[in-house]
């Protein structure tokens, strides 16, 4: 198959990078992580101020959210194509200089449409920063530890949340919120000039993470159904996670803040713990934390009236969807087709593509049946899920070594005699026919995409 040239044809060895730069550049580069994702989530946590503030109500600032991962979902892949050829160095430092200008805009802005513009237009930078970032931080380790530092990559994400948001938020209550946006545009600044230092400047053809090291489209197709499964009933659930907690799980408002840090501090604990594994058991490893995401989820929906049975599925649903990111981006990184860099910015979009529709789903459920049916329904999305990442191995077998082409499609049965009535087909069969329509039309997204990331 042409996937398998493509893997012969890349470098055998990255260019020779010290380990202390590659350490270093990789904490910079999970930095630049926080700054993106605490920039991103920040207006969520400012909605009462910044809407007082300009005179827009909390649903107009929310549109702050909403804009910027709309721009996320339709810009990654059209950006990573454009920029491909673009030294990585160059790449990362100019979108967190950016980064720094918009959110410095922001930090000025007059009136809502400025702020919405210098928003939107972080959004473009943080499109093109996911599209690239796992496999620039990976192509400067060996590949037998690349799990573990798209793990440790994916700290940066885990803390913005939990440290980043409420800091922000803290800061704007005590002076204002322009302040916060300005210390995150000092920091991006900061992070801009780590990167431009501490990262390389060989061109991104030069890394054998530029391309995945078991380049299959079949399995990226079945890695993007599982992840818009279970980023939409996860997203959809942490989006109403607030009024769960209130009015199902009866917690006081006052804790708030710490219920919301347990979910953020296990999840730093679970993507720490996931980089033990994830180099040698990368399926696996999905297939424990998609079990464990519905575990969380239908936990919430049966026992969430309870304080203490609730907080514990609020640890594991933290610990469970923010190492799933990360072991998505590096199973990514391995079954890429063509470039890790348009897989990626195809996971990114559909990874948007999960929030907005998760939180499409939340507003219509609590509206008509109450927010204790959003855990349920992403319970039941995210067991949708397992099955189809139980299906792959089941269908096109254990992974490739790195090298090796795909298998192929097990081969029909020879056909009977003709001298042999045709035998009515098993209910099984017919069973096992109906039920795989329903989820091929619900893949053609995911493998339009996995088309476009060749």
């Amino acid at each position: 198959m042409a996937t398998t040239a493509v893997t012969d044809a890349r470098p055998a060895t990255d260019p020779v990078v010290p380990h202390r730069r590659a350490v270093a550049a990789l904490f910079a580069l999970s930095f630049a992580a926080f700054c993106f994702v605490t920039t991103e989530v920040l207006p969520t946590g400012l909605l009462t101020i910044i809407a007082s503030d300009l005179g827009r109500s909390e649903s107009q600032i929310g549109l702050l959210v909403t804009g910027y991962a709309l721009v996320v979902l339709l810009a990654s892949l059209p950006l990573a194509r454009a920029t491909r050829r673009i030294p990585r160095r160059l790449l990362l430092s100019g979108t967190l200089a950016i980064l720094a200008v918009a959110t410095l805009v922001a930090a000025v802005a007059g009136n809502f449409w400025v702020l919405l513009v210098s928003r939107l237009l972080t959004g473009l930078t943080q499109a093109m920063f996911w599209a690239v970032v796992a496999s620039t931080a990976t192509g400067l380790f060996p590949p037998e530890v690349r799990g573990r530092m798209v793990a440790r990559l994916s700290i940066g994400n885990g803390l913005a949340p939990v440290l980043g948001v409420p800091v922000g938020t803290w800061l704007a209550q005590q002076t204002d919120w322009r302040v916060t946006f300005g210390v995150m545009s000092g920091l991006s600044t900061v992070t801009c000039l780590g990167v431009a230092l501490l990262l390389p400047g060989f061109a991104p053809e030069e890394s054998s993470s530029a391309r995945g090291t078991a380049p299959d489209r079949r399995r990226l197709t079945v890695l993007l159904v599982v992840t818009g499964l279970s980023v939409t009933g996860a997203m959809g659930t942490f989006t109403y996670l607030t009024s769960l907690l209130l009015d199902v799980s009866g917690f006081a408002k006052g804790s708030l803040g710490p219920l919301l840090s347990v979910s953020g501090v296990s999840g730093v604990l679970g993507t720490l713990l996931l980089g033990r594994y994830l180099d040698r058991f990368p399926w696996q490893s999905l297939v424990v934390l998609l079990g464990s995401l519905t575990a969380a989820l239908l936990g919430l929906a049966a026992v969430g009236t309870v304080k203490l049975p609730a907080l514990a599925m609020l640890a594991l649903l933290g610990l469970s969807f923010s190492a799933l990111a990360a072991a998505i981006q590096h199973r990514a990184l391995q079954v890429a087709p063509g470039s890790t860099d348009m897989a990626s910015a195809a996971m990114s979009s559909v990874f948007n593509l999960g929030i907005a529709a998760g939180s499409l789903l939340g507003a219509g459920l609590v509206a008509t049946t109450g927010v204790r049916a959003m855990p349920l329904a992403g319970g039941l999305l995210a067991v949708l899920a397992l099955l189809v990442m139980l299906a792959e191995r089941r269908l096109l077998g254990p992974d490739p070594k790195p090298g090796e082409a795909p298998a192929a499609a097990p081969a029909p049965a020879a056909p009977a005699p003709a001298t042999t009535a045709p035998a009515a087909p098993a209910p099984a069969a017919t069973a096992a026919t109906a039920a795989t329509a329903a989820p091929a039309a619900t893949a053609a997204t995911a493998a339009t995409a996995a088309t476009a990331a060749e």
